[in-house]
């Protein structure tokens, strides 16, 4: 099969990339609007961008044309906290995504427990494992929808004490939630642990 990607809608263009873009992590985003109200959602268009000052990427998309309340709280302080769900929290992530008045809080709706940030205004999961607190670097438009890509420079950085060993995150321990197509989350699963390139005979990386 063949596809012409210019022949297809926006909608037809998000089924087919993010079946193909997969596992995608998933940022869990705790923001504040001006007036006070704690947003949270979900984004698993997420990576980082810079280890060197420590800087995160997000797509955020707009429904309808519409800025969502998470694009539009970071665009107004310039801070937003990056949480890290486990798979035990998988259910909470997805009904975060559920649509909420501006003026409703998903924290509050789902009951769920926030800590004060360090260094910046929204505040923190208390459950999350990871918590990473960002100031909004640049925002960068893509594309014909509205996406744009927000970055953040990490200012601090929550740890369960469990997960940090030796520099290292502990990822079979962290068991982070993923996303696939449609909603459908996923976990690690099996983890092979290969000799680093370097190492690794010549005739292995031929044959």
């Amino acid at each position: 099969m063949q596809i012409d990607t210019s022949k297809l809608s926006p909608q037809e263009s998000y089924r087919l990339i993010s079946g193909i873009v997969v596992p995608r992590p998933i940022a869990w985003i705790t923001t504040q609007s001006p007036e006070g109200v704690v947003n949270l959602a979900p984004f698993s268009c997420f990576t980082f961008v810079s280890n060197s000052p420590l800087m995160l990427g997000i797509n955020i998309g707009r429904k309808a044309g519409i800025e969502k309340d998470t694009a539009r709280n970071i665009r107004s302080l310039s801070e937003f906290v990056i949480n890290i769900a486990d798979w035990s929290m998988v259910e909470l992530v997805h009904a975060s995504a559920v649509e909420y008045e501006s003026h409703e809080s998903e924290v509050e709706a789902l009951g769920l427990a926030t800590k004060p940030s360090n260094t910046v205004r929204p505040p923190r999961l208390a459950m999350a494992p990871i918590s990473l607190e960002c100031r909004l670097h640049s925002v960068t438009p893509y594309g014909n929808t509205g996406a744009e890509f927000f970055v953040g420079q990490v200012t601090q950085a929550h740890l369960s004490d469990d997960l940090y060993k030796d520099g290292h995150i502990d990822t079979r321990s962290l068991q982070p939630v993923c996303r696939i197509a449609g909603p459908n989350y996923a976990n690690l699963g099996e983890i092979r642990q290969l000799i680093p390139v370097a190492q690794t005979p010549k005739t292995i990386i031929e044959g």
